[in-house]
């Protein structure tokens, strides 16, 4: 399985204007080779390099199987946005306090909809509801250096 886009290439710099500052939309990015027993994808883009540690930008579960695209700005067919570490239920940009951070987006295929997750759950309580559940599982990183 694969997720790529067409915005930045694996451990290139992400655009500024999918950054926070910037217009604040998700890159668009590819899915392919999601096995066809699937049942649900779930995407999370994560900062590892936060001041206080992994920082979720974006959370998303029960998007369908048949995505192979999301583009800009857009949510993905039947996606369920969780609550990112900002404490929204949407896509939130880069902006590092300082330096450069990766940033990490999660691609993985599940063998069940999560029907039991609510919107306010957050990353550690997706993890914990996709244990056991993961067929497959692909990782893009991109870099974002502060401005200013």
């Amino acid at each position: 399985m694969h997720v790529t886009s067409t915005a930045f290439q694996q451990n290139e710099q992400i655009p500024v204007e999918y950054g926070l500052a910037g217009k604040n939309s998700n890159p668009p990015l590819t899915f392919s080779e999601v096995p066809p027993e699937a049942k649900s994808l779930a995407l999370i883009v994560e900062d590892p390099d936060a001041p206080g540690g992994v920082f979720a930008h974006w959370i998303l579960y029960n998007v369908s199987p048949a995505v192979m695209q999301v583009m800009s700005g857009e949510l993905p067919m039947n996606a369920v946005p969780a609550t990112n570490d900002f404490g929204d239920q949407a896509y939130a940009g880069p902006k590092p306090p300082s330096g450069m951070h990766r940033y990490v987006f999660k691609l993985f295929a599940l063998d069940k909809v999560l029907n039991t997750m609510q919107p306010t759950a957050k990353r550690k309580e997706l993890y914990a509801a996709m244990e056991g559940h993961v067929l497959d599982q692909a990782e893009l990183t991109g870099r974002f250096t502060a401005v200013g």
